[in-house]
């Protein structure tokens, strides 16, 4: 039994948006069950899919907490859409992000090498290999594509880094939260949003 953690907790009321548009925030543990679980398997489907990411296991799950953004319909009353998700993990370690190097080449002894783990050779995102103690990561991040550029992805991320651990905020840009190997799309709100603190952790 699970016991009061099982249940729906609004942790961000009119939040408002560019274009003077506003919603809330809504969070609940990720491993929920019932209609409410079934509602968020479809909906973990269909992030996964447009992310070309994997299920999240059930062990993933049982450590994690969803964060959705909802936004009223304007024709219908009292009635939401889902306009972005969030789902944030328990961890232990990840690895700094540390700038590519072009200029280092194959003459250059190893000693003169810079060790690095190179997660996406397309976006050149590059992490040093020691991992570092970090509480929280993100696992999935996902915008509807009718709801982007109006801050929901950055609401959702500050809303998960100070509410996921209860009563202890966590300040990205110390790298107290990771990403898991983003997509070129993530790495940018990575960027803007943690100001090159945040970590990138391996699922």
């Amino acid at each position: 039994m699970r016991g009061t953690e099982n249940v729906v907790v609004e942790v961000g009321t009119d939040v408002r948006l560019k274009g003077k548009r506003k919603g809330r925030i809504i969070s609940f543990p990720a491993d929920i069950g019932g209609k409410l679980g079934a509602k968020l398997t479809t909906l973990l489907q269909t992030v996964n899919l447009s992310l070309s990411a994997p299920d999240l296991p059930p062990s993933a799950l049982q450590h994690s907490k969803v964060y959705l953004f909802l936004i009223p319909y304007e024709t219908k009353a009292h009635r939401e859409r889902i306009a972005g998700c969030a789902v944030a993990q328990r961890i232990s370690t990840a690895m700094a992000v540390i700038p590519s190097s072009p200029s280092t080449t194959a003459t250059d002894s190893p000693a003169e090498r810079t060790p690095a783990v190179i997660l996406d050779a397309e976006t050149n995102l590059c992490c040093s290999p020691e991992p570092l103690p970090t509480p929280m990561g993100i696992s999935r991040l996902f915008v509807s594509s009718s709801h982007r550029r109006l801050g929901i992805a950055h609401s959702l991320l500050d809303a998960a880094s100070t509410t996921f651990i209860h009563g202890c905020p966590l300040d990205p840009t110390k790298g107290q939260v990771a990403f898991s190997q983003p997509t070129g799309m993530g790495q940018a709100v990575m960027n803007s949003w943690g100001k090159g603190g945040v970590r990138v952790y391996e699922e």
